[in-house]
């Protein structure tokens, strides 16, 4: 299966005129994606890191547009690559998360995008006090604000079961206020699959 590599996500972040904060968040995303599911491959899951990595780096790509993960997976379609696809399309539901013993990478990139700020780690309970008052700036009902809280309930949950896991939370592994941004490193990102 063919993967991104990272001078065809420069290309993407060239041409949908991708504003550099955008950018760091979409790598600090990536790390955080990355830091767990190779933590959880250490201890027999077996995730897809490039997959990981495509998706979390094109997730927000076309941010400044309407619908902005519907158009970034159209490209990434029309470009072959319908896995990473598939995770950007859903990355803005949270909704489903898998119980641990079946999670996946679109886990991966659920998790790493709901425990940043735009590129520095801040762990649940920030982000979502970030969410809900995003939410009540807009005038969102109690229904929306039960949603909110029961993405946060299935998030913890299955933050929890990771933890059992990998032995530490996840608020360990990373550390809170770690800019993740900085920690991405170019040189490590692997050619695209022939």
């Amino acid at each position: 299966m063919k993967r991104l590599t990272y001078s065809k996500v420069q290309e993407l972040y060239r041409e949908y005129s991708t504003p550099p904060h955008v950018i760091r968040h979409c790598k600090g995303v990536t790390m955080i994606a990355l830091m767990i599911a190779r933590e959880l491959n250490r201890y027999g899951h077996s995730l897809d890191l490039e997959m990981i990595r495509g998706a979390g780096l094109t997730h927000d790509m076309a941010r400044v547009q309407e619908r902005h993960w519907d158009v970034a997976a159209d490209k990434l379609l029309e470009l072959g690559y319908p896995e990473e696809a598939a995770l950007v399309r859903l990355h803005m539901t949270g909704v489903g998360y898998s119980p641990v013993e079946h999670v996946n990478e679109q886990d991966m990139i659920w998790l790493g995008d709901r425990l940043i700020k735009e590129d520095t780690y801040v762990g649940i309970d920030e982000r979502f006090r970030y969410i809900e008052n995003k939410a009540i700036q807009r005038g969102e009902g109690p229904e929306v604000m039960a949603r909110i809280d029961k993405s946060k309930g299935d998030m913890q949950h299955l933050m929890d079961g990771i933890a059992g896991v990998i032995g530490m939370t996840i608020d360990e592994l990373i550390g809170i206020g770690t800019n993740m941004a900085d920690l991405f490193d170019e040189t490590e990102v692997e050619e695209e699959a022939r």
